[in-house]
């Protein structure tokens, strides 16, 4: 792994500044309390600091190989006191060597050197405390983004997955129900059960032609609605009336695919199934700012078995819509004396 401030630009940029700022007041100190010459100063500031600056850049790939095995805290510390030693080592004897030579003619700052070199010891574990505190906040604000990086994509993966399977849910109940009445129709009426065949092949192959996109606009929507509707009405005949009361302004917002076909059902299934005079089904659609509301209303007979709880479409909806939008209260449920009704509502926009 490359080092972090040579990967990184501005990195880098605020690694020679910081050491240009260091330089400078080590130079100040040294022209003014050390009462050296500005050029000793300079010099000994550039020399020092420079090596070190380049020997702080070799301490991040001494860390990365001591973190490829697992290490007690007493080894890793012991492992810091070695390199700590061996770094301030070739630190100072380089340092030394380089500034006697290039001030050999200056006896003053020689004097200086030689003395100087305990505290230069003290400054370079500093340093040192300083580099490895750095390396280890990049090392662990990198590990701590990767982490987070694959927790986003394994909650990505496992809410595509919990979608899939809400979505596979809702075809095989239809189909399972559609075939039943095909089957019944073949012996009694011929016709209408190849009229219900085609209308399901137009309704499947709606259905795979969106499987993969998780939404599509209202006016779709609809006219799969209305295939569903078709094929129902070829059961149910006279006691399925449908309404529709959508305005223009609506048909081309988006919202979840396959979303209007298990309302629907459901309002059948409360209301049709169990009645034996005509029940009305209305498709509602109120739109506003930030979101649209779709209202699906059916009549039931009161004398029959109430419907209790949700059915699968319904909890399939309501997970799928917690899932886009991460919202749990955007599907309710009403009940009348003689009405039933879902309203769902679908923000305009979906959440990143």
């Amino acid at each position: 792994m490359l080092n972090p401030f040579i990967k990184n630009r501005k990195y880098f940029i605020i690694y020679l500044v910081v050491w240009l700022i260091v330089i400078i007041i080590q130079t100040a100190i040294l022209n003014y309390y050390q009462d050296l010459d500005l050029l000793a100063s300079v010099t000994d500031a550039a020399v020092f600091n420079g090596i070190l600056a380049l020997i702080g850049f070799s301490l991040w790939y001494v860390i990365r190989f001591n973190l490829k095995d697992q290490q007690s805290l007493l080894d890793a510390t012991i492992n810091h006191l070695l390199a700590a030693i061996i770094t301030i080592a070739i630190w100072l004897v380089s340092g030394y060597f380089l500034l006697a030579s290039l001030e050999s003619g200056n006896s003053e700052y020689l004097a200086f050197l030689n003395i100087s070199l305990p505290w230069r010891a003290v400054i370079g574990c500093f340093f040192y405390l300083i580099f490895i505190l750095i390396y280890y906040m990049i090392l662990y604000y990198e590990d701590l983004q990767q982490k987070m990086k694959i927790e986003a994509e394994l909650n990505n993966l496992v809410r595509e997955a919990e979608l899939n399977a809400l979505k596979s849910q809702i075809n095989p109940h239809f189909l399972f129900n559609s075939l039943n009445s095909i089957s019944s129709l073949t012996m009694t009426d011929p016709e209408k059960a190849q009229e219900m065949v085609i209308k399901l092949s137009d309704f499947m192959r709606y259905s795979l032609s969106y499987d993969r996109n998780e939404t599509t606009t209202l006016r779709r929507e609809l006219e799969n609605a209305e295939r569903y509707l078709d094929i129902e009405k070829v059961r149910f005949g006279r006691r399925l009336k449908y309404v529709s009361k959508v305005p223009k302004t609506c048909l081309d917002i988006s919202i979840p695919n396959m979303i209007l076909q298990p309302l629907l059902e459901n309002a059948i299934k409360h209301g049709v199934h169990n009645s034996t005079e005509e029940v009305l089904v209305e498709l509602r659609c109120e739109p506003s700012e930030d979101e649209i509301e779709l209202h699906v209303l059916n009549d039931f007979d009161p004398d029959s078995s109430r419907p209790k709880g949700e059915g699968i479409g319904l909890k399939n909806i309501r997970n799928r819509m917690q899932l886009l939008y991460h919202c749990n209260d955007l599907v309710q449920i009403r009940m009348g004396k003689i009405e039933f009704e879902v309203i769902l509502r679908i923000p305009k926009t979906m959440p990143i």
